[in-house]
């Protein structure tokens, strides 16, 4: 791997490992270790990342060389650490032991002896998939005459996702949608449309980690907006702090999950919407709204769209078929005026040249289904948000979840800031987390984490007894066990 000019500095890097210190004091380089592979394996500190020299990371964290030493050299045993003499310490990922292959962001597929509670995700309806599926195949005949590649996307999907948003209570065109190879793939779009290196981008705190990282690869910069907690746990929005945060920062584009925001299941209310639609409208802010989650209303209506609030050329609308049918379909969508489509599937071709015909062609039949297929949905999640509430409040009584009304997963008040350093702990125990600090900037969240209930009953409580081993385990952690790196869903 070629060594490149990315670097973090050693006051930054400390702010970055948090409280990492364990609380009797001892183990210092073990716990830093430990911490700093978490960073790495998580995302937050990312690959190809020159660490700071010995020295500078002592007197940043007010610790000996050799404590830091330490740390550096399990790290390099590990191989979270390449050095080269002379020259300093470059992250990267580990090498699995038994392939000599680096490790998947994912679970293995197919292991059962991984409780994955780091994507709040769910697994396909396999009779609507399979039946899409079967039907995409013989749609795909009329396909293959033609070159295959399509900016835009394939014409029945934009059909079908603009149907969907009309029928929501937002008129919609077919030209006004440019599908994508899922949600991610559409942040990144707008941002290279409307961002470059340097620029602000407005975001909630917390909010969902790839977009921060999208944000942080385009060089811009995400600049936050606290979410408050109201009196279900959730989040709430200040829009006061919003509206100042507009004002003094000019940011080039704001960006918002109004709809069971990921993390904290705040659903922002109608007069909000209106308030930040006129908000964006009046300064002049590109605003970045990801529906995501929208379908996924377990106590009530689907909230209303955004746009219906005030359509313009400034706002931007992403969805996804990955939370609501299945991640492995990989599409997405963006909704814009048809001028800004065009502008952004202009720029696309540089970026890649469409998405898969085959993958488009199965979500184009399986939108006309999605109120049948949410329906079922629904009925499970509420059965299985209900057992996880109770068997939290039984085996972590001190633990405070939220009571989401839709979405994919609770945002859990620990009552200490001991994220990381639990999802190291649950690791050891065969239990992928994401840390709460995932979720924002600068190692917030510490005392927060992300819990889905996407598992099945009976998987969800061999899970929590895992973790209330790790729970306990956790002022004995060391660095001898390996970790794998964990993506967020």
């Amino acid at each position: 791997m070629d060594d490149v000019d990315r670097r973090i500095g050693a006051r930054s890097f400390a702010r970055l490992l948090g409280d990492w210190r364990p609380p009797d004091g001892r183990g210092l380089a073990g716990a830093l270790a430990d911490r700093v592979r978490l960073l790495v394996l998580d995302g937050r500190l990312p690959l190809q990342t020159r660490v700071p020299a010995e020295r500078e990371l002592a007197g940043a964290l007010g610790v000996s060389r050799t404590t830091v030493a330490a740390a550096y050299d399990a790290l390099r045993e590990a191989a979270v650490l390449r050095s080269r003499r002379g020259s300093g310490s470059w992250t990267q990922l580990p090498d699995d032991p038994i392939t000599g292959t680096t490790q998947s962001p994912f679970s293995p597929h197919g292991d059962r002896s991984l409780f994955d509670l780091a994507h709040a995700a769910l697994p396909a309806p396999s009779a609507e998939l399979r039946r899409a599926a079967a039907g995409a195949v013989h749609d795909l005949d009329a396909l293959l005459g033609g070159h295959g590649y399509d900016l835009l996307g394939l014409p029945a999907l934009r059909t079908a996702v603009a149907d969907r948003f009309t029928q929501r209570g937002l008129p919609t065109t077919p030209d006004q949608i440019l599908v994508t190879a899922g949600a991610q793939s559409a942040i990144g779009l707008v941002l290279a449309a409307f961002t470059g290196p340097g620029d602000r981008v407005l975001v909630e705190h917390p909010t969902y980690p790839n977009a921060l990282d999208a944000i942080s690869a385009r060089g811009a910069r995400s600049v936050p907006v606290p979410m408050g907690t109201s009196a279900d746990g959730t989040g709430s929005w200040d829009l006061d702090q919003f509206a100042t945060a507009v004002r003094d920062v000019a940011p080039r584009l704001v960006y918002v999950i109004p709809d069971f925001q990921n993390p904290t299941g705040a659903v922002l209310g109608a007069a909000g919407r209106e308030r930040l639609v006129d908000l964006t409208r009046r300064t002049g802010t590109p605003l970045l709204v990801d529906e995501t989650l929208a379908e996924l209303a377990l106590d009530g209506p689907l909230p209303p769209p955004v746009a219906t609030f005030g359509d313009s050329a400034q706002l931007l609308t992403i969805g996804s078929a990955s939370k609501v049918f299945w991640g492995g379909l990989r599409t997405g969508w963006i909704r814009g005026s048809a001028a800004t489509v065009r502008r952004l599937a202009a720029l696309r071709a540089s970026i890649d040249l469409g998405g898969p015909a085959l993958e488009q062609l199965v979500v184009a039949r399986l939108l006309p289904e999605v109120e049948a297929v949410t329906a079922t949905r629904r009925a499970e999640l509420v059965a299985a948000r209900a057992h996880l509430l109770e068997r939290v409040a039984e085996l972590f009584p001190r633990w405070r979840p939220s009571h989401p009304t839709g979405g994919l997963s609770l945002w859990v008040d620990l009552d200490e800031p001991v994220s990381s350093r639990f999802a190291v702990a649950a690791r050891r125990h065969d239990v992928l987390l994401a840390a709460g600090p995932r979720f924002g900037l600068d190692g917030a969240f510490e005392r927060r984490l992300r819990l889905p209930y996407t598992l099945r009953p009976d998987r969800t409580d061999d899970a929590l007894e895992r973790l209330l081993l790790a729970w306990h385990g956790l002022d004995h952690l060391d660095t001898g066990a390996s970790a794998e790196p964990v993506a967020v869903a």
